[in-house]
């Protein structure tokens, strides 16, 4: 990863391919914006995007704001390197828009990351692993019981307080004492389902 570093430095390059592409695409993107300027002694512009927009939606547009770094899109303060806006802003008054990209993105920085060589690791079986001088118990009052249902830990208050209930009800004729299997009424139901599936 240093040596190709490297080759881009000697090609010329000054920053990471990812930002040079990305310029790359934002200056094809800039090229469609309407840029007015509102004061160039404190360098700040209104970019309007013309294209690439659904019809009946107005085009938006977008404060810039060279000289505190900052875009209303938030990608230049996201990002640290122009976006498309910042683009068209720098091209309006022939400003360098490299001056705006971080140096945390030149190859130098990258080259930085790379120049320390790593030492070769020994086998692992030649590892010395020193002895533990002592004992990890587990907490046994912190384990979940894995039987029955999970008990809430939660602080109840009146609403969860339910109102209280005979019990339960029989699902066919909803008197407590019983379900449906035990229901006095259950065969009179049977029947009459049986005679309106006949009819």
């Amino acid at each position: 990863m240093g040596q190709q570093q490297v080759n881009q430095i000697e090609a010329g390059h000054v920053f990471v391919e990812y930002v040079r592409d990305a310029m790359v695409t934002n200056r094809r993107m800039a090229r469609s914006m309407n840029v007015k300027v509102y004061s160039q002694r404190n360098e700040t512009f209104r970019v309007t995007e013309t294209i690439g927009r659904r019809p009946g939606i107005p085009p938006r547009s977008y404060g810039v704001d060279l000289r505190n770094r900052r875009c209303d899109c938030r990608r230049f303060q996201t990002l640290h390197y122009p976006c498309t806006h910042v683009v068209a802003a720098c091209a309006k008054v022939s400003l360098n828009m490299d001056q705006f990209i971080d140096e945390v993105y030149t190859l130098e920085r990258k080259l930085r990351v790379w120049e320390n060589e790593f030492p070769v690791l020994p086998n692992l079986s030649t590892w010395e692993v020193p002895p533990t001088t002592f004992e990890l118990v587990p907490d046994k009052g912190l384990r979940r019981n894995p039987n029955g249902r999970p008990q809430s830990s939660r602080i109840c208050n009146e609403m969860d307080i339910r109102e209280k209930s005979d019990g339960k009800l029989c699902g066919v004729c909803r008197l407590p004492g019983y379900n449906r299997n035990k229901c006095p009424l259950r065969n009179y139901h049977i029947g009459q389902s049986s005679r309106s599936d006949r009819n």
